[in-house]
């Protein structure tokens, strides 16, 4: 007799006690009508400092299909994410929000696509955003368009972290070791056939959002430092058109005097001043650049763990 497959479904909590209830009822609803295959339900709590532990060990204590992990601290969702595919053992393997942002009816036409149709990925593409605010919009588009041209990856508004991989797209995800993680970066890099279900934004069912625009920035920044050195290439860029001006202005101010032209009361110390301000504060930029590269690279030759593990059941 053929073994049934499983479905893992991933998912990183954080403070997540208002929600994780409604979101295992509803997603333990619709796996349960996949009757070609079985589930589990595993569940990273990211260093929570609410009640998202508690829920999580009686969850285990009820049902036997529902595991944890719970990190000595709050590593981040990146590690959430990496923890919870390390500790699967389905042959498809689903991460999800537990805010129910993530609609939990989308795994049944995702099933399809890689049990049937022969896609090694189906993620669901967030259309809208309803609930992030004009600001926070604007920025997330403006990022999304700039990050696909500097890293030439498929990195589009709208692709994110909801979406079901079978075990071989899984297991090169794993591979990727990296301390410094940007899944939606990595999903790309690795490659794969995909394909992608829209589905209207929501707002949180239940909470607020953990990401606020300082850490938002800070991940949209990760993302292009992990994976373009355009930012490197542009000191080279930017030091070659200030050469060309400084010449240009040399030349200029020669033929001034050769020639006697007013062009010779454009210098002056007001000018020069200007200058070395505008070098100065390139150079302090570049350097800033160049130092997140390397503290970045720093990280990775620790070779310190992506996460640590308080408890697991």
């Amino acid at each position: 007799m053929k073994k049934r497959e499983k479905i893992s479904v991933i998912v990183p909590c954080y403070n997540e006690e208002a929600s994780l209830p409604r979101f295992y009822r509803e997603t333990k609803a619709v796996l349960q009508t996949i009757d070609s295959a079985d589930y589990e339900m595993v569940f990273v709590d990211d260093g929570s400092t609410d009640q998202t532990l508690r829920i999580l060990r009686q969850l285990a204590e009820e049902d036997s299909r529902c595991r944890y992990v719970s990190f000595s601290r709050n590593f981040g969702k990146e590690a959430g994410m990496y923890a919870g595919l390390s500790e699967a053992s389905g042959d498809y393997c689903v991460i999800m929000d537990a805010d129910l942002q993530h609609p939990p009816s989308l795994l049944v036409p995702m099933y399809q696509a890689v049990h049937e149709e022969g896609y090694d990925c189906c993620g669901g593409k967030r259309c809208g955003r309803d609930g992030d605010g004009a600001v926070r919009s604007l920025c997330s588009r403006l990022f999304y368009k700039i990050g696909k041209k500097l890293t030439h990856m498929d990195m589009s508004d709208g692709y994110g972290d909801f979406r079901m991989m079978n075990r071989a797209m899984t297991d090169a995800v794993l591979k990727m070791k990296e301390y410094n993680r940007y899944m939606k970066g990595i999903y790309s890099f690795v490659g794969f056939q995909t394909k992608w279900i829209e589905f209207e934004n929501v707002e949180r069912a239940q909470g607020e959002s953990k990401w606020s625009f300082r850490s938002l920035l800070s991940y949209a920044g990760e993302g292009i430092f992990a994976f373009s050195a355009v930012p490197l290439k542009a000191a080279g860029i930017v030091g070659g058109l200030l050469l060309a001006a400084a010449l240009v202005l040399l030349l200029l101010k020669l033929a001034a005097g050769i020639f006697r032209l007013p062009l010779a009361d454009f210098s002056g110390i007001g000018i020069l001043l200007i200058f070395l301000f505008l070098l100065s504060g390139l150079q302090m930029l570049f350097l800033y650049i160049i130092g997140i590269y390397l503290s970045k690279d720093c990280l990775e030759n620790k070779k310190r763990p992506i996460y640590i593990v308080r408890e697991k059941k």
